[in-house]
């Protein structure tokens, strides 16, 4: 069978086995699976009836070396997976958060990111102290309520990646780990996973030269030019569902696009094409507003923060809500939620939403 086509026929698994065993695994690996079969086991000794999710977060990159100078990288900073982490320990899940070395974390993100520096937060005392600043302190006390909640309930597990190879290897073991979970698994794919790779074989051992000023370089600009051949990354979701993931788990992915058009239909195909429970599709210059839920029954269901809620973000187009919408369902969910910051943050929709869900898929199996 060849390679996935165009016309959204899946990849072989063969295809997905090749691609494993002609790749080495990251050297981090077995510390983690260590760390994930005490983590899951803690939890089925002590709270054995205790839900479980995987939350994949940020973007992968791809070197272009062995000796990474160069990668090809995406925009994702994990605030998607990061809120969604939180959101999830407030509704009594375990977390496994496997993120992208420096993306958003849970609770820290409310205080790391370059527009809002912890350091605004803090001041130093008469005394030479430094202290959270007044104005600052309910909201503080909260997240740090949570978080350590999180942290002495042994609630988080915190599992980091860098490279496309890295999440791959990692999700595959980490999926197959979580099978004596049952249909107490969910996973929560929100990862922005690259499309595209260099096989180890084809890559450059050290750092490629620009070449400027070699002999070989001819009139301006000339040997320049830098050519990369990529290969597909292997779709390995359908083998997630086929072969990895526990039996009776639910599995939720995401699509991202970027022409409204496309949206909804693009969200089916995944779906078609993957077989998972639940598709989230979002609008680039929307999502922090608004998402659909693309079921196989043929759901499509819209989670709109109401207006007068919705944070401030200058990537958002108001004038695109809504404009994604092809069956113009009648009554699109309109929620309040609840958030630590100003705004609410669509993921205090969307996670109640997927633990109702998750709670009927288990009903309807017992």
């Amino acid at each position: 069978m060849p390679p996935e086509p165009s016309n959204g026929v899946a990849a072989p698994v063969c295809q997905v086995d090749d691609y494993f065993h002609n790749t080495p695994p990251p050297k981090t690996l077995a510390s983690h699976q260590a760390l994930v079969r005490e983590f899951i086991q803690y939890h089925l000794e002590n709270s054995p009836s205790r839900r479980i999710v995987l939350v994949t977060s940020g973007g992968t990159n791809v070197p272009l070396e062995n000796q990474t100078v160069r990668f090809i990288d995406n925009f994702s900073a994990g605030t998607r997976g990061a809120t969604s982490a939180e959101y999830f320990l407030q509704q009594g899940y375990a977390v496994i958060f496997l993120h992208r070395r420096f993306s958003l974390l849970p609770y820290s993100r409310h205080y790391s990111h370059s527009t809002n520096c912890f350091l605004d937060f803090m001041n130093e005392s008469d005394d030479g102290r430094v202290v959270v600043r007044t104005e600052y302190q309910d909201e503080m006390r909260k997240v740090l309520q949570q978080y350590h909640h999180a942290k002495d309930n042994r609630l988080l597990l915190v599992l980091p990646f860098t490279t496309v190879t890295e999440y791959l290897f990692e999700l595959r073991s980490l999926t197959v780990m979580m099978q004596p979970l049952g249909n107490r698994a969910l996973f929560y794919l929100a990862a922005a996973v690259s499309d595209f790779f260099i096989p180890r074989d084809r890559m450059e051992e050290h750092k490629i030269q620009s070449r400027e000023g070699h002999a070989g370089d001819q009139g301006s600009g000339a040997g320049r030019q830098l050519v990369i051949n990529l290969d597909p990354v292997p779709k390995v979701l359908s083998t997630l569902v086929q072969s990895w993931a526990p039996r009776g788990s639910m599995i939720v992915s995401f699509k991202l696009e970027t022409d409204p058009s496309l949206l909804v239909s693009k969200a089916e195909q995944a779906l078609k094409r993957y077989h998972h429970d639940l598709v989230i599709g979002n609008l680039l210059m929307t999502r922090k507003w608004e998402v659909v839920f693309v079921t196989p029954d043929g759901g499509e269901r819209w989670i709109r923060v109401p207006k007068s809620r919705r944070s401030k973000s200058i990537s958002g187009v108001e004038e695109l809500v809504g404009k994604a919408e092809r069956k113009h369902d009648p009554e699109p969910v309109d929620l309040e939620g609840g958030t630590m910051m100003d705004g609410v943050e669509i993921e205090s929709l969307i996670v109640p939403e997927l633990v109702l869900m998750h709670t009927k898929r288990m009903e309807q199996q017992s």
